[in-house]
């Protein structure tokens, strides 16, 4: 479970990215953090596993104070959060199933992180990992041999290789078309339900996020605007959290806009 208490987080040039948030989000939830451009959503999944720090408040994952995490503390916490980004993240010069084994890296005592040698049950878990986002036939591909929407399922599968209970996604298909980013969000809600991993998903594409999350976060200046289950986001709510105009079907085009 992740709690937000009364958290802010503003940046050294003055601008305040997070206002006074409480929220809680329980395990095995999807859900999706809508808003403009600035409006604080990477701020927000990005304290999760503090990337970000905050300046005000607690973050709490499990009943932990993570701001009083240190050391190897702080590194076997993160190893229980995925992060997925835009870019992918991946060595492109070399193979797929390289990527995914990177993973294991911060397992490995010096001798094999000095000479790449991982082990068999490692390669095992590696390979498991790619069948579950269908792409374990491109397993001995170079990255660079792959479409956007094969990258990404890379990296989703690098961050299930780590067996996390969260995951957290910064705009993860922002860069790909809209089949593929369908295709792409199939593997995220699958892996939600069938492994009962929670999701965090700063996404600008609207009309993706209510038909793909159980729960909604709509983030104005740094404010949690609207907290809520997909079914209940209306046009009038969309208006509040993006100002201004907004086209009522919530297109892929007209979300893009808002980006």
């Amino acid at each position: 479970m992740i709690q937000f208490i009364q958290a802010s987080k503003t940046y050294a040039g003055g601008t305040t990215a997070l206002r006074n948030v409480n929220l809680t989000i329980k395990q095995g939830e999807f859900v999706a953090v809508i808003g403009l451009s600035g409006a604080g959503k990477s701020t927000l999944i990005r304290c999760i596993n503090r990337m970000h720090e905050l300046t005000e408040g607690k973050l709490l994952v499990d009943n932990v104070d993570i701001a009083k995490l240190k050391g190897k503390q702080i590194r076997q916490f993160r190893r229980r959060i995925g992060m997925i980004f835009q870019s992918f993240n991946l060595v492109t010069r070399t193979t797929v199933i390289n990527n995914v084994l990177v993973s294991f890296v911060p397992e490995l005592p010096m001798w094999r992180k000095l000479t790449g040698m991982f082990t068999r049950e490692q390669k095992i878990k590696a390979l498991e990992a790619l069948d579950k986002v269908g792409i374990l036939d491109k397993a001995y591909t170079r990255v660079d041999q792959l479409s956007g929407g094969q990258q990404q399922r890379v990296a989703l599968a690098r961050t299930l290789a780590q067996q996390p209970d969260i995951i957290l996604a910064d705009e993860p298909i922002a860069s790909l078309d809209p089949v593929t980013a369908r295709a792409v969000m199939d593997d995220f809600r699958n892996i939600n339900k069938q492994m009962n991993i929670s999701v965090i998903m700063n996404i600008h594409h609207v009309d993706i996020a209510l038909e793909y999350a159980d729960r909604i976060l709509g983030v104005r200046k740094g404010e949690i605007v609207f907290d809520g289950p997909s079914s209940q986001v209306t046009a009038e709510m969309l208006r509040h959290i993006y100002g201004g105009e907004w086209e009522a079907e919530s297109s892929w085009e007209a979300s893009a806009a808002y980006a």
